[in-house]
């Protein structure tokens, strides 16, 4: 697909390089799959994103959603991502801007299970205040989730 070709041109990636393989329908949807480090929450985990690019592209974000069940603060269950660069508009400055690339989208992805993972102002209220409550049944809960959606 354009998208497809567009990643890879984007970021000089080959599927499956730098932890993140792309693929491609005959539409401008591509699903990434992220295998994430070996370290955190969430290592060991293989999460596949699915990556909408609109046609005025890169005058807007992309539109990103989680195809793999996960426990996490900045993604729901059912897939939708709290990532500032995702936003259109941000108050911070952090949002989409058209000097962003597909590469930034992938770099954020990979940052939420790392640097960008945040507790403090989460989408998923629930598995915040798991973690607040309980940090280590909240890791057993990310690793049965794990074994159960992302291998």
């Amino acid at each position: 697909s354009q998208l497809l070709g567009r990643l890879k041109q984007e970021n000089r990636l080959n599927p499956g390089a730098g932890g993140v393989a792309a693929s491609g329908g005959t539409t401008e949807v591509a699903e990434l799959e992220a295998n994430l480090p070996y370290e955190g929450y969430y290592q060991g985990g293989k999460f596949q994103f699915e990556t909408e690019v609109p046609d005025v592209y890169n005058m807007v974000p992309p539109k990103v959603k989680c195809l793999t069940k996960i426990w996490h603060p900045n993604i729901t269950e059912t897939g939708e991502i709290c990532l500032s660069l995702l936003r259109e508009h941000s108050i911070d400055g952090t949002g989409w801007a058209p000097m962003r690339t597909l590469k930034d989208v992938v770099w954020g992805l990979n940052s939420l299970f790392t640097d960008l993972l945040n507790f403090d102002d989460p989408l998923n209220i629930e598995a915040a205040e798991h973690h607040l409550q309980n940090k280590e049944d909240f890791q057993n809960k990310v690793d049965n989730y794990i074994k159960r959606y992302a291998r």
